[in-house]
């Protein structure tokens, strides 16, 4: 019986053997598992670096995980056609998916049904009743808004930034954008295009395919997008997961030439508008710009009012109601301009108000007691703009004004009717909307202000970049015209900011003569007021674009290299300079006689864990543009998108021993950034270049090429 059980028995035991091993081969899997897969050691192995390292807390980012988000300006996405709409007296007529934004060939030769597809009505922000237009989606949307052999260079906006992304070894996936109908004002982007709502999704989206944050470029009015955006978040995450769901799916945040106080040429564009050098008249621009929401979102506007905050009325109170209150310091009544550099508008308007503002000549010759008086030039701040006090100073002498005052407040009642032209050809009585509760896209606007100075966004690295010393308009003046609407305006001068002064209308003449010889011709006459230390981009004033500085901490490093290629030798640092909240932070360092450079201002030690730095980039010199680092083209500048892979690089290596990238060199990193040096008869910077000779080469420094790859030469800015 023993011998007939003995084989079960020893099976019975070899089973238990087998028992008492498994739960080591197991854990020898799973080690094994976390060693080539890497799992709960290796991500702690990460943050135990990560606590000593750059990012100064959170995980330590991969190459592989980082994912950019690109919100471009206004103006730089393509719009397209979502109707049928047939031309008379022009071959070309729209059908859906046509490019409206921008298609040249249409816009010549059929500009009136161009016209249609982009109006918007100025009180609900519908479409024309003949065509409607969305905008596109991916990348090609901002990458040329006019594609073609011509147009496309003409129009690029981010296709170098795309360029660089691809040399670079970024995956198609990493990179995203998020157009948006910039016509619209914020709240109307979401309510007609649940805009917001879909842009939560792509941060949360990228998160999970790519299994790390997001990184966010926002370019010109897309900056004020982000910033409604993050306002907006606040109602829709719980407060104590709000600065969780920020650092989970925002590593960074790159403001590029944000217009933080408005700018100027958005009023220009309300009162005379702006054709964007496309070959429309400035009437005809003015008619478009003005129907769309978006037109007040850039107005200028005063650093020292501001709005209260109604996110805690959200839960106490229901959100439905309740506006935030706009109120000023005391020392807006006491300064003048309201911390802008002069007066935004001075506008003469009739003196004798009981006339018309704009008589024909017959009814001239007939009122023969008519007195011809001088007119009054009324001056309006950045204050009085913003508040409507301008509009409503010339709603009798402008029909435009009751539309802007419409969107920026709630002041037109329900039985008002107001002419609105909506082509040359021909006008209709409209009446606004019947609102059972009076909404407006501004000043009422119950998620945010935007008519309100920015403080610093709650995100953990924030990158603020912008151009300077370009001559950019500050202030304007304007007389009736005599003509009727829309060219009822005529600008008689206009006030310029340039290298720390204040100068009235230059000639086309000294214009050319300046950016021909990098000098600038002051013939113009001295203007009183308070002008900055350097000039803006050419668009944006400096003190709107440089207000991200109050976001700088009580001690901030400065660092001025040059743009191109440097061995450090011209590097000048000044560490732990005193920062006074709220004030402007001017460096005490010298500038070499036609050298352009790049002042960095860092601070990584007022907020633990978080990262605030500007850099401000001299304009530059080309030969068919006069500034490289302009409003619009700063986005295309090798000198940007250089520093930008660079700090973008420093932050995901592992190896990364300070807080920003080092600034004691700048050497070529790609292949174009070597040249052959005729002087020496080499190419170069030899130390990263050499002469190699490929076929299809068609001069010198086409075949000088670095001598190493891109990967190795980065490792030397960690």
């Amino acid at each position: 019986m023993s011998v007939l059980l003995r084989p079960l028995i020893l099976r019975r035991q070899e089973e238990e053997r087998r028992r008492r091993r498994s739960p080591s081969a197991r854990i020898i899997v799973v080690f094994l598992l976390l060693i080539f897969v890497g799992g709960p050691s290796a991500v702690a192995g990460e943050e135990a670096h990560d606590s000593n390292g750059a990012d100064g807390g959170g995980e330590t980012l991969s190459y592989s995980k980082l994912s950019g988000i690109i919100i471009p300006g206004f103006a730089s996405a393509q719009l397209r056609a979502w109707s049928v709409l047939d031309c008379p007296y022009s071959p070309l007529d729209f059908n859906p998916l046509d490019l409206v934004w921008l298609d040249s060939t249409k816009l010549l030769s059929a500009v009136n049904c161009w016209l249609k597809c982009m109006l918007l009505d100025p009180y609900n922000q519908t479409d024309h009743r003949e065509c409607k237009s969305r905008p596109d989606s991916g990348l090609s949307a901002i990458t040329e808004l006019c594609p073609g052999y011509i147009t496309g260079p003409l129009s690029s906006v981010w296709k170098e930034w795309l360029t660089w992304c691809i040399e670079f070894g970024i995956e198609a996936n990493a990179i995203i954008a998020v157009p948006y109908d910039w016509r619209l004002s914020a709240s109307m982007l979401e309510e007609r295009d649940l805009y917001f709502h879909k842009l939560k999704l792509t941060f949360e989206t990228t998160l999970k395919l790519r299994g790390g944050p997001s990184i966010v470029f926002a370019h010109s009015m897309g900056n004020n997008v982000f910033r409604y955006f993050l306002e907006w978040l606040k109602f829709e995450i719980a407060p104590r997961q709000y600065i969780q769901w920020l650092d989970e799916h925002v590593h960074a945040y790159f403001a590029v030439g944000a217009p933080h106080l408005g700018s100027t040429e958005a009023l220009k564009a309300s009162l005379i508008g702006v054709t964007f050098g496309l070959p429309i008249a400035e009437g005809t621009a003015r008619l478009m710009q003005n129907s769309f929401g978006s037109s007040l979102w850039l107005i200028p506007f005063s650093k020292y009012c501001k709005a209260d905050n109604i996110y805690w009325k959200h839960f106490y109170e229901g959100r439905k109601g309740h506006y935030h209150t706009h109120h000023c310091d005391e020392v807006e009544f006491k300064t003048m301009y309201s911390g802008w550099p002069t007066d935004i508008v001075n506008i003469e308007l009739p003196s004798a108000p009981e006339f018309e503002a704009y008589p024909s000549i017959s009814k001239v010759t007939q009122e023969t007691s008519m007195e011809c008086g001088r007119p009054d030039q009324l001056s309006f701040n950045a204050r009085e703009v913003s508040d409507g006090t301008l509009f409503k100073a010339i709603e009798d002498y402008d029909p435009d004004s009751k539309r802007l005052l419409y969107q920026l407040h709630k002041h037109i009642h329900r039985d008002a009717t107001v002419k609105l032209i909506i082509e040359d050809r021909f006008s209709s009585e409209v009446s606004p909307p019947q609102f059972t509760a009076l909404s407006c896209f501004y000043q009422g606007d119950p998620v945010l202000n935007p008519l309100t100075p920015w403080e610093r966004p709650p995100l953990k690295n924030i990158f603020c970049i912008y151009g300077i010393d370009s001559k950019t308009e500050v202030g304007y003046y304007f007389a009736p015209s005599g003509k009727p609407y829309p060219d009822n305006w005529i600008m008689t001068d206009v006030v310029y900011e340039y290298e720390g002064t204040l100068l009235s209308r230059q000639t086309l003449f000294f214009i050319l003569l300046a950016c021909m010889n990098n000098l600038f011709h002051r013939s113009g006459n001295s203007v009183s007021g308070n002008p900055g230390p350097v000039s803006g981009d050419g668009t944006v004033s400096y003190n709107s674009l440089a207000w991200c500085k109050t976001w700088l901490g009580s001690k901030v490093n400065i660092t001025r290299a040059p743009q191109s290629e440097h061995d450090g030798s011209d590097v000048q640092v000044e560490l732990n300079v005193e920062h006074h909240q709220g004030n402007d932070l001017i460096p005490n360092m010298t500038r070499a006689p036609r050298s352009k450079y790049v002042t960095y201002y860092e601070d990584s030690e007022s907020i633990p864990g978080r990262r605030m730095a500007v850099w401000e980039l001299d304009k530059g010199i080309g030969y068919f543009f006069c500034y490289i680092a302009n409003h619009r083209n700063i986005v295309r500048s090798p000198v940007l998108m250089r520093e930008l892979w660079l700090q973008m690089w420093h932050d995901i290596h592992p190896d990364a021993k300070s807080k920003f990238v080092t600034k004691a060199k700048r050497g070529p990193l790609r292949d174009v950034d070597c040249y052959w040096d005729y002087a020496k008869a080499r190419c170069a910077w030899s130390e990263y270049c050499e002469y190699r000779y490929v076929f299809g080469d068609v001069h010198l420094g086409q075949s000088c090429r670095l001598k190493s790859s891109s990967e190795d030469l980065l490792a030397l800015y960690l």
